[in-house]
């Protein structure tokens, strides 16, 4: 038998382990959370992800290669619909395993992996919404013109001969009409 790429294998021959995966997978998609080994629990993970992956993208060849693994036509269509669509803002990180200690009859490590279908924390959204903001208000650059060395020193000039602009009162007009807007408040 032929060394695994990552880790021994889960009880048998590389058959044997892909199809335990794929069911597995396809009841982590049917109930959102299961209970199994630790060590499976870590072999899943990539393996789900990546089926999340194919469904997020969404065409015709993900969803036959996701049916290529997953025989269960309605446990696609629910990763395809619902699944992909709960975690289309999340750029990774779908599942999340969680110790839950030992079983009683082999003392085997026990956890729970779940799909993450909770939306992205608030504070990431807002920071991407006001990035995209940003970017789409920030104006062009406006290139000003280079200013002579004698246009320099004129305008100086200019300004040094004029008087100081010091602020103005508000004008007659102006004083009146504020104690109306006042009174209608």
């Amino acid at each position: 038998m032929p060394t695994p790429p990552k880790g021994p294998r889960l009880g048998g021959g590389p058959a044997h382990e892909r199809l335990m995966l794929a069911n597995l997978a396809a009841a982590l998609f049917e109930h959102k959370r299961i209970t199994t080994t630790v060590t499976k629990a870590k072999r899943l993970r990539p393996y789900a992800e990546r089926l999340v992956t194919f469904a997020k993208r969404g065409d015709l060849a993900s969803r036959r290669r996701v049916l290529s693994l997953i025989s269960n036509k309605g446990i696609v269509h629910e990763l395809f619909t619902d699944i992909a669509t709960a975690v289309e803002n999340r750029d990774g990180g779908y599942t999340r395993i969680t110790k839950i200690g030992n079983r009683k009859g082999d003392n085997a490590p026990m956890a729970v992996i779940e799909l993450v279908l909770d939306p992205v924390s608030p504070k990431q959204a807002v920071v991407a919404e006001a990035e995209k903001a940003a970017a789409k208000s920030a104006p062009a650059p406006v290139e000003e013109e280079p200013v002579s060395a004698e246009s320099a020193s004129s305008a100086s000039a200019e300004s040094a001969d004029s008087p100081a602009s010091a602020p103005s009162a508000p004008s007659a007009e102006e004083a009146a009409e504020a104690p109306e807007a006042d009174e209608k408040k």
